[in-house]
This record gives structure tokens, sequence and C-alpha cells, in this order.
């Protein structure tokens, strides 16, 4: 087979620079290995918890005043232990939209999460970030602009998420503003809002409302907050607070349990993936309390652990199962899912973080998360954001997105029968009518990857997958514009910014 010109190969990985990406709407059916008796099983220990162990709400006397509004008698030694009927936690849950949208700055970027959507976001959370070049550090406001304009850039990715690296050079009391800024500014894709603190949750409200609108606002979700149970079986003021917050606007909220197994929940994954649903819908009665049909999605963050020595793995078959396990269950609530991502315990992009991320993804799509955080950038068992990790795996995410939203294409035109009667036995395709027809999409292509043969790769100075990702994601940032944005509502937001940074002593925790 001829060689493609160093040029030509140049063309072919030029950046694909934030084309209109909304959410995935999915074709192919989803994998639900559980039947009905094991469904039944898993029910009945959830509902045996919500019943006879209950979760705790500590810390927040707002919110255990909220349970005896609605009739439910707190008890234990701190008097917030919330026991529930399980049928009334069930119809609580019904309250909660089974699908919703929430809307994009950019009308064309809005998402609608819920249903047979699919929403990829990057990674929350990290305090350090890697990249070829510079190896792992600490993350900064630099950093993090940076990966907030890789996810802006990248088609593949529908959602920014909010914390995409932790900037550590910015007090702890300030920085949700400048990164609540960044994302309504640098980008026009949906995003999150903060929670650490009831305040921060409550500037995230105030700058959508500067952006989208009062009277917008009132009847859509334009903001989501994003948070942990305190597993085993605690709700945290964190938590209530952002409910609250979020929910007492009609803005939705995303609650994870973060559970590794063995440590804030039993080592089987069956107590696990019970104690996990069991937690989530007793705060999903929560919202429904707050507001009624306020935005809810269902989270799952099940991992298993080394008994050794205590380190959370990924990408192995219990948390696997539970991504199955979780995902039939929410159906059955009719509730959004969130669970998976491209997880791993390794430290650089290296064949560990591979196979990890893929099993974890690829188990993540077909148990049909609806609102995937972590699908880019995750190394470390979420302590550091990849550079190239970030670009490899929203790469990869691509021929997740083919093939959820394409499936098997049947119709006349892929049957191909007139290709049939233009070839002739022993001839070939390549040149056929129905080829050129179609050669542009028939299949899918990932940027990234080298199908070259080997001499072509070493004319091309032998590169391997992670210096073809450093080069990828330095050429997007030379390429990156931001968004139009009403002049009038930037001004205002940094006015809202400023005042508030004015407001708040600095605090580095």
């Amino acid at each position: 087979m001829a060689r493609r010109s160093r040029s030509s190969r140049r063309a072919a990985s030029a950046p694909q620079i934030a084309p209109v990406s909304p959410h995935i709407r999915r074709v192919l059916p989803f994998f639900d290995p559980l039947g009905p008796d094991e469904i039944e099983i898993l029910e009945r220990q959830i509902d045996w918890i919500l019943e006879n162990i209950g979760i705790a709400f500590r810390d927040d006397p707002v919110a255990v005043d909220i349970w005896r509004a609605a009739g439910i008698t707190p008890t234990g030694e701190h008097a917030d232990l919330i026991k529930a009927d399980a049928q009334w936690v069930r119809a609580q849950c019904a309250r909660a939209p089974r699908q919703f949208i929430q809307h994009a700055r950019n009308p064309a970027r809005s998402v609608t999460i819920g249903g047979t959507h699919q929403v990829f976001a990057p990674i929350y959370g990290a305090p350090f970030v890697r990249d070829l070049k510079g190896d792992r550090r600490y993350a900064t406001f630099d950093d993090f602009e940076k990966l907030l304009k890789l996810a802006y850039l990248h088609p593949n990715l529908h959602h920014t998420g909010l914390v995409i690296a932790e900037p550590t050079d910015i007090p702890v009391s300030k920085r949700h503003l400048d990164m609540v800024l960044a994302h309504m500014t640098l980008s026009d894709k949906p995003h999150l809002g903060a929670i650490t603190e009831m305040s921060r949750a409550q500037d995230s409200v105030d700058m959508a409302e500067i952006l989208h609108g009062r009277e917008f606002m009132k009847d859509n979700c334009v903001i989501m907050g994003n948070v942990n149970t305190n597993s085993p079986l605690l709700v945290d003021k964190v938590v209530t607070e952002a409910v609250r917050t979020y929910c007492g606007r009609g803005q939705g909220i995303v609650v994870v349990p973060f559970i590794l197994s063995g440590a804030m929940g039993p080592v089987s994954t069956a107590a696990s993936v019970a104690q996990a649903m069991a937690e989530a819908m007793m705060v999903c009665a929560f919202t429904q309390l707050v507001r009624p049909g306020a935005p809810f999605v269902l989270g799952n963050f099940l991992s298993s652990m080394s008994l050794k020595s205590g380190a959370p793995t990924f990408g192995m078959p219990e948390p696997v199962m539970s991504n199955y396990a979780v995902g039939q269950l929410a159906r059955r609530l009719g509730l959004p899912l969130r669970c998976g991502g491209s997880l791993t315990a390794s430290k650089i992009e290296d064949a560990q973080a591979a196979y990890e991320s893929a099993d974890s993804m690829h188990s993540t799509m077909l148990a049909g998360g609806n609102f995937v955080l972590h699908s880019a950038g995750w190394l470390e068992g979420g302590l550091c954001t990849g550079f190239e990790k970030l670009i490899m795996d929203a790469d990869r995410l691509g021929s997740y997105q083919k093939l959820l939203s394409q499936g098997l294409d049947l119709s006349e035109e892929a049957l191909a029968r007139d290709a049939y009667e233009e070839v002739k036995p022993a001839g070939h395709f390549l040149g056929s009518s129905h080829t050129m027809r179609n050669y542009k999409t028939a299949f899918y292509e990932p940027a990234l990857s080298d199908s070259e043969n080997v001499e072509s790769w070493e004319e091309g100075g032998s590169k391997d997958m992670r210096q073809r990702a450093f080069e990828r994601w330095n050429t997007m940032l030379e390429t990156y514009e931001a968004p139009a944005i009403d002049a009038e509502k930037r001004e205002e937001l940094e006015s809202f910014v400023a005042r508030r940074k004015r407001e708040l002593p600095d605090a580095w925790y």
C-alpha cells in the first residue's frame, strides 16, 4: 500500500475545534445482566437499609427540621438518623424528573440528562496535574484554564464539569469564583457550580442567574452541584446545604455515594451496591421535600480496593458489575444515573491506564451512565489530571459515541446491494461506487491512533501515543478562541466576582 506523505498525515491529524457537540442520543440497548429475581433481592436489601438501618443527616438542623415537617421523626444518638418507609422513599424519588435539560449559554450546546441520553464530562477534583514535559506538580489556575479550554474545544466532551484541576495558587475561599467565571466565559458548554461550603454554592447560583437571567432560571436548569455522601450511611451538611441551595432554586444536584468496598461499605459488591442506592435514594427524597420536581441525578462511585494496602483499584470486575447493577436499579426508579468514567490507579498514560480506563468506561457506556464525570483525564486514583490523558481519553470517547448513537446500520445503503452487482468475484470494493459514496463516514478514525506501516511511523519520528497527545493539546491551545459572550453580562459577572473577593478573607484550607 502506498504511503501517505507527511503533509497529508499532518492534515489528517489536525485538531477538531469545538463543533457543536450535544449529548449522545443512544440507540444501543442497555446491558442488563441481572434477572428479575436478582433485582428483587437487591431491592429488598435497599428497602431493609432504608427502614431498619437508616441514614444519618448530620450537622444541619435545618435539614432535620425538613424531615420532621414531612412526618419523619429522627432517632439515634444525635437525633439525626432518618428511617423511612421504603415505598414512601420510592414515591418521593418518583417526583424527580426522569430526564431534564441543563441549558448552556449557547443553546446549541444544551444537554439532556436522563432517559437514553449520555453526557461526557472531564475529570473533577484533582489537586495535581501532569504533562509530558512538566511532569507531576500542584495545579495552578493557568493549568486549570488550559484544561478548561481543551474540554471546550474537544467535540467528544459535552460538559465541562467544574474542578478539572484544583487551582492551588488561589485561596480556597476564593478559587470557586475564578473557576465558575472561567467556565462561563472561556466556554459556552454547560458546567457545574461549587459545593464545598454553602456560600460558595450560593455564589455559583447567583452567577448563573446573572448569566441566564432570573426569569429563565425560574423554570429551567442551568447549573448543577455534584456532591458525595459521607459513606457509610452519613449525609453531612455539605450535601444538605448544597441541596437546599441548588434544588431550592430549581437547579440540579448530582448525589454520589463514594464507597470503597471493604472500607466505606462491606467487602461484598452486592451489599455496597444496595448501600449506595439507599444513601442516594434517601437524599433524593430529601431533594423533593425541598422542592418537588427538582432535577436529581443518582450517582454510584463504587471502587474495589487492595486489602493489603488499602489503596483503591479501578477497572476491576467488582466496580464494573456495580455499574451494571446500579444502571438497572436507577432505570427501575426512573432516575438519571451518574457512574463510572475513564478511571485508573496508574500514575502515567501506560498500559495499566489504558486497560483500566477502557474496562471502566466500557461498562459505564453499556450500563447507561447518563452523566459521566471523569470521562477524560483521570490518573492516580483521581489525584492527578493528565493533559495527555485528557486528550487520549476524549479521543476514545468518539468510538463510544458512534457505537451508542448509531448501533448497526441496516438501511438499504448499508446492505450495499449495488456494490455486489458492480464488483466481480475476486475483485475488490475500494473503487466501487458504494465505497466512494460512503468512505468519509464508514469508519470511526481516532485522531491519535497511528495505523500507518512501520516505515511511515519511523519517518514521522517514531512517536508514541503520549507524544502525539502532547503535540495535539498544544496545537489545540494555539487555535483556541473564546466563544462570544454578551459584554454587559460579562461585566456584571466580573463585578460580582470582584465584590465577593473583597468581602472574603484569604483562606488556604
